[in-house]
């Protein structure tokens, strides 16, 4: 017997980042945060449930996964398995239309996707909600990935309580993202190791503590569509993440000679009065975020500089969904 469901779901970029957690084994994360999907990008998973497979496999991108990622994949179909009582394992092909391991949150359109494939396949039936639970124990941004538009994952203190949801969706501000990447190379720190390690910063105590007071910023600003304050708390979010990285032990250098120099234009930029900012994840490609009227501006700036090997464009995506055929059983 085999059971079959194909979803897709888009990446999201943090405005107010997540990093560290209060509980590692389920990724309760640290402090709450604020997201956008990211439409154009997204991450194609088919999940094939197969009484004749001894162990679970996993295809990505056309390749065998490493062992890591696939032990990450079979823990979260495990509880997926807990939840309809079976033990049958599982065959997984996923495939994103965008370089992977590079910061650009790969893992949370990845599980995002997953999740909602194999409980389809599996005929359960979970709200958004539980979704949105169940993808965060894979990748803790992936729960980000769940629902639409405008996001905001709301911390919690256990498995309940930590989830996320759409504060506005995507059309409700015509943002513009251009993903300027300066290296394509898979990073040597993941974001997870990265997460067990935050505490060991001093200046990740008052990184979260100070939190609610940037979400509550951003959140205000994102939906009274004001860029100039959207910008500022943006960036400093940023600024803030990167400083608990370098500063913990071992220190995290994900920024690259290119990623300052974009960094500085930016700012530059925006003195001159173009509205962008910039934030960046775990990695050294930048995230340049603007109002969609000045994006053939923002395009032009970028052609100039001599460290740019390539622009994805994005826009606000929307949720995790199902594609067709959305459930198969032979």
């Amino acid at each position: 017997m085999k059971s079959t469901a194909k979803a897709a779901a888009h990446p999201n970029i943090a405005f107010i980042k997540y990093w560290g957690n209060k509980d590692h084994d389920l990724r309760i994360p640290a402090n709450g945060s604020l997201s956008m999907n990211l439409e154009g990008l997204e991450t194609q998973t088919t999940v094939s449930f197969d009484t004749s497979l001894d162990q679970d496999q996993l295809i990505l991108n056309g390749e065998p996964g490493g062992e890591e990622a696939l032990d990450r994949v079979s823990s979260l179909l495990d509880r997926v398995r807990e939840l309809a009582e079976i033990e049958t394992r599982a065959q997984v092909l996923s495939e994103n239309n965008f370089p992977t391991g590079t910061g650009i949150a790969s893992s949370a359109s990845a599980f995002a996707a997953l999740t909602l494939s194999a409980v389809t396949a599996l005929g359960l039936c979970l709200t958004e909600k539980e979704l949105s639970q169940l993808a965060r124990t894979g990748s803790g941004s992936a729960s980000r990935s769940i629902p639409g538009g405008f996001v905001e994952w709301q911390a919690g203190t256990d498995h309940d309580s930590s989830f996320a949801k759409t504060i506005a969706p995507p059309e409700h501000w015509a943002l513009v993202d251009f993903i300027v990447l300066v290296s394509q190379e898979h990073k040597k720190t993941g974001s997870s190791q990265g997460h067990r390690i935050a505490d060991t910063s001093p200046f990740q105590e008052v990184r979260v503590a100070d939190t609610e007071r940037r979400l509550d910023i951003c959140r205000k600003a994102v939906l009274e569509k004001d860029f100039q304050t959207f910008a500022g708390i943006v960036e400093l979010d940023s600024n803030m993440m990167h400083s608990v990285m370098m500063t913990s032990d071992p220190p995290l250098y994900y920024w690259q000679s290119g990623t300052l120099e974009i960094m500085a234009a930016v700012q530059s930029w925006r003195s001159e009065g173009l509205p962008v900012c910039f934030t960046i994840d775990a990695g050294p490609n930048l995230h340049l975020i603007c109002p969609a009227q000045a994006s053939e501006a923002v395009k032009r700036k970028l052609s100039a500089l001599v460290n740019v090997k390539s622009v994805l464009t994005c826009t606000p995506g929307g949720p995790a969904r199902l594609l067709e055929p959305e459930i198969t059983g032979v």
